[in-house]
């Protein structure tokens, strides 16, 4: 299992996400959940937006919270809207290419899951990328092909339509091959205006997904709480799994679920793939 986090909101240090909680995505990736064997140690990657529209991104197939550049570079950016990812490898190689967040023009993408059987289906799978950006596809990862087919089926136009196209041609492909309950992920994808997220699985268990809820409310009922001063009302947090053990802090995704995050706002919407 992976683990990512999508920040929106007024500018900050990624590193106030990355290392300062107690719970922080560096802690994550070294510490790993009791039901896992390995840490995340198979690469890590920072996507940002700052002065241009292209995202610029860092990636290393090293160990998070071994790498300097990583916590140095995270101290010097300040970005309204940045993903990041650890990553556990599920069969294929660990190297840079592998490694979340994806880009492509304007949009990053990251997830956390598998396709069942990959190695079987990959030739199909990639067969329904679209010519035109089938050369942008660098990595052997299940989920860089993911991200390509949803923008094969029009993730620009509609982020949320093309994740369940993306979806449904994944699962139609597994059953013509007989591969049960194929897919598992959580998804986030943003064009640097919005943070788009989704938790779904073929199956009945969906890897879990969290937002933060609204930060006044937290400083009202935390006032002593320093973390949140500098925190503008309207940011939000994506996370795999919670970065502080803080009641009415986080608020769990129900599975079959997609996120539209704004600046001041969390729209949570069905997710079904056609």
């Amino acid at each position: 299992m992976c683990r990512w986090l999508g920040y929106l909101g007024s500018p900050i240090e990624p590193r106030e996400l990355l290392y300062e909680p107690e719970r922080s995505l560096i802690e994550q990736s070294r510490r790993h959940a009791p039901d896992m064997s390995v840490p995340n140690g198979d690469g890590f990657g920072l996507g940002w937006y700052g002065r241009h529209d292209t995202p610029a991104l860092f990636h290393s197939d090293a160990p998070a919270w071994g790498d300097r550049n990583l916590r140095t570079l995270s101290a010097e950016i300040s970005s309204p809207l940045f993903l990041a990812h650890v990553r556990a490898a599920t069969g294929t190689p660990v190297q840079e290419t592998n490694c979340h967040p994806f880009r492509h023009g304007r949009w990053m993408f990251v997830h956390n899951g598998y396709v069942a059987e990959y190695a079987r289906l990959r030739r199909d799978l990639v067969l329904g990328v679209r010519p035109d950006l089938f050369s942008s596809i660098e990595g052997t990862t299940d989920s860089e092909v993911l991200f390509h087919l949803a923008i094969t089926f029009g993730l620009a136009e509609d982020p949320i339509a093309g994740l369940e196209r993306m979806a449904g041609f994944v699962e139609s492909v597994a059953a013509a091959a007989e591969v049960d309950q194929p897919l598992q992920m959580t998804v986030g994808v943003t064009d640097g205006e919005r943070l788009y997220a989704v938790r779904y699985a073929s199956g009945r268990e969906a890897n879990t997904l969290f937002h933060s809820t609204d930060l006044e409310s937290l400083r009202l009922l935390y006032p002593d709480d320093e973390r949140f001063e500098h925190f503008s009302a309207e940011a939000r947090v994506v996370v795999s799994e919670p970065l502080v053990a803080l009641p009415g802090l986080w608020q769990e995704v129900p599975a079959g679920s997609a996120l539209v995050v704004e600046k001041g706002g969390v729209d949570q919407l069905p997710f079904t793939p056609r």
